[in-house]
């Protein structure tokens, strides 16, 4: 009997509550650290790099594909006759 009423003096919790836990303090600290810690690296990062991103352009200095067509000679001049424009559809 001793072991029964060892068990009934302690305090029941439900399911919910159990399987709640506490977020506390420290992990808030461990976050606010951890952010500071990310934005120090990229600062760093930023500041080594920061020639480089200054004298890149979009392209890297190599002539896009649409550059050609526009530094094409002027067309030929065409001989046919410029034809009639056709009626509207049937119905408008």
């Amino acid at each position: 009997m001793a072991l029964s009423s060892r068990f009934s003096q302690r305090q029941t919790l439900g399911v919910t509550r159990a399987r709640q836990g506490r977020s506390g303090r420290h992990v808030l600290w461990v976050l606010i650290v951890a952010l500071v810690l990310v934005v120090i690296a990229f600062a760093a990062t930023y500041a080594f790099k920061a020639d480089d991103f200054a004298s890149a352009t979009s392209d890297n200095g190599r002539a896009s594909a649409g550059q050609a067509t526009f530094d094409a000679p002027a067309p030929a001049p065409s001989n046919a006759r410029a034809t009639e424009t056709p009626p509207p559809p049937v119905g408008q």
